[in-house]
C-alpha cells in the first residue's frame, strides 16, 4: 500500500504548476519502435551506437532518443542534438508523450529518473531497462518525504544494470529484488575500425625500418608547439624517433611546414607522397581516414585537441582498440567518462604540457610498458563490446515477446 500511496501523492503534487508537452512533431513510425534515454552527451552517443549495430541486425526496427528536459539538456553540444526533449515529468504531458510513441522497449541510462513517465511506461506492460544506474544519479532528493517513491520507480525497470557494486547495493536497499539488479561496465561506443590493406602495413613498416614512432592525432594549432617541444624532449633519448603530426585543421598544414623549417626539424609530407627518409623527425598528414593506419603503427598515440580548452578532446577508443597506448590533456569535457575508464584500468595516461607529454612519449615507448597499456586499453574495449552484444540480445528478445 506504501508504494501505491506514495507515487499517488507524487502524482498530485505533480499536477500543480503549468507544463509543455515536449517534442512531439514528428509522427510515430509504423512498426515496433526502440526508446533509447540518454542523460548526458556521452550516453546519448554510446545509444547512437549501440542502436546502429542493433540497426544493423534488425534494419525494420524504428528507434527513438530522447534527452532531459530542456532546463537539464540545453547546454549539450549541438551536433547531439537529434534527441527529442523529453516533457517535464507533469502527468498529462508524460500520459501524451506516451500515447504520441508508445514504444515497445525503453532503455534509460543513468539516472535523473521521472516517476509519473516511467510509472507511465510500466503500466502500458513495456518493458524498460535501467543501464549505467549511478548511486549519486538516483537520489530523489526533492521528495525525500515520499518514503517509497524511489522504490516505486526503480521497481517499474524489468533489469537494472549498475555501474558498480556500491551502486548495486544502494538500488538493492532500496527495497529492489536482488534477482533484477547486476553490475555492468558502462556502455561506451564501441570502435568498429575497418580493415586496412595488409600490403600497405607491410609497407608502411618497411619505410620506418624499425624506428620508434609516435603519433599526435587530431592536433590543434594552439597545440602544435607544446607538441614539437615534446618531440624534441623525446629525440634527446631516441635519437632515430620519429613523429607523425595529424593536423586536425588541413588550413594549418602550410603555415605549420614554415615553424618546423625555423625550429630545424626535417619534415615529410605525407598527403603529397614525400618519402620517409632517415633524416626525417616528423611525418604531417591531415588525413582523418588515415589515422587508422598510424594507430597500427605507432605504439603511443596522443590524443589531441585537449591539451587547451575549448576543442573537448577526441574519442580515444579506436586508437585503443588498434593497439596503440594513449596520452592525452586534461580537456577531454567531450569524453571525460571513457578517459576516466580508460586511465583507471591502466590504459591510458594524461599529461597537463609539453615536458610531461614528452616524458610520456620515452616511457611508453619501451616496450614492456607499451604492452602493458595496450593490453589493458583491449581489455576495457572489448568488455564494452560485450555488454553491447548482451544489450543487443536483450532488446531482441524483449521485442520477440512483445510481439507474441
Amino acid at each position: 500500500m506504501a508504494r501505491s500511496l506514495s507515487l499517488t501523492a507524487y502524482r498530485a503534487l505533480s499536477w500543480g504548476g503549468q507544463h509543455a508537452h515536449g517534442d512531439m512533431h514528428a509522427a510515430r513510425p509504423d512498426g515496433q519502435l526502440v526508446w533509447f534515454h540518454a542523460t548526458t552527451p556521452e550516453r546519448l552517443s554510446a545509444l547512437q551506437d549501440l542502436s546502429g549495430r542493433l540497426l544493423q541486425q534488425s534494419p525494420e526496427l524504428n528507434v527513438l532518443f530522447t534527452r532531459p528536459p530542456a532546463s537539464e539538456s540545453r547546454r549539450w553540444p549541438r551536433h547531439l542534438l537529434g534527441a527529442i526533449e523529453l516533457p517535464q515529468d507533469h502527468p498529462a504531458a508524460t500520459r501524451d508523450f506516451m500515447r504520441h510513441w508508445h514504444p515497445d522497449v525503453c532503455i534509460w541510462t543513468g539516472g535523473s529518473l521521472q516517476p509519473n513517465l516511467i510509472a507511465q511506461t510500466s503500466e502500458q506492460q513495456i518493458p524498460m531497462i535501467l543501464l549505467g544506474a549511478v548511486e549519486n544519479e538516483l537520489h530523489l532528493r526533492r521528495h525525500r518525504w515520499l518514503p517509497d517513491l524511489l522504490r516505486t520507480t526503480l521497481d517499474c525497470f524489468d533489469m537494472i544494470l549498475a555501474d558498480s557494486e556500491a551502486s548495486a547495493r544502494y538500488v538493492r536497499r532500496s527495497g529492489i529484488s536482488s534477482g533484477k539488479v547486476s553490475v555492468s561496465s558502462a556502455l561506451q561506443v564501441s570502435p568498429n575500425p575497418r580493415p586496412w590493406p595488409e600490403e600497405e602495413l607491410v609497407e608502411t613498416n618497411q619505410v620506418l625500418a624499425g624506428r620508434p614512432v609516435w603519433l599526435s592525432a587530431w592536433s590543434q594549432d594552439s597545440e602544435f608547439i607544446s607538441i614539437l617541444i615534446a618531440h624534441r624532449h623525446a629525440l634527446r633519448f631516441l635519437h632515430r624517433l620519429l613523429l607523425v603530426l595529424h593536423v586536425a585543421d588541413p588550413n594549418e598544414a602550410d603555415p605549420l611546414k614554415a615553424r618546423l623549417k625555423a625550429m630545424d626539424l626535417r619534415c615529410a609530407d605525407w598527403d603529397a607522397g614525400d618519402e620517409i627518409e632517415d633524416s626525417t623527425q616528423v611525418v604531417l598528414s591531415t588525413v582523418a581516414e588515415n589515422l587508422e593506419l598510424w594507430y597500427r603503427v605507432a605504439p603511443v598515440t596522443f590524443l589531441g585537441s585537449s591539451l587547451e580548452p575549448g576543442a573537448g578532446g577526441q574519442n580515444p577508443l579506436t586508437a585503443v582498440s588498434l593497439g596503440s597506448a594513449v596520452l592525452y590533456g586534461s580537456n577531454v569535457q567531450g569524453h571525460i567518462d571513457t578517459y576516466a575508464r580508460l586511465a583507471s584500468a591502466g590504459a591510458a595516461r594524461a599529461v597537463r604540457n609539453a615536458d610531461a607529454l614528452g616524458a610520456g612519449v620515452v616511457q611508453l615507448l619501451a616496450p614492456d610498458q607499451a604492452a602493458s597499456v595496450a593490453l589493458a586499453g583491449w581489455q576495457v574495449v572489448t568488455e564494452g563490446a560485450h555488454l553491447t552484444d548482451q544489450l543487443i540480445d536483450l532488446i531482441q528478445n524483449k521485442l520477440d515477446k512483445q510481439d507474441q
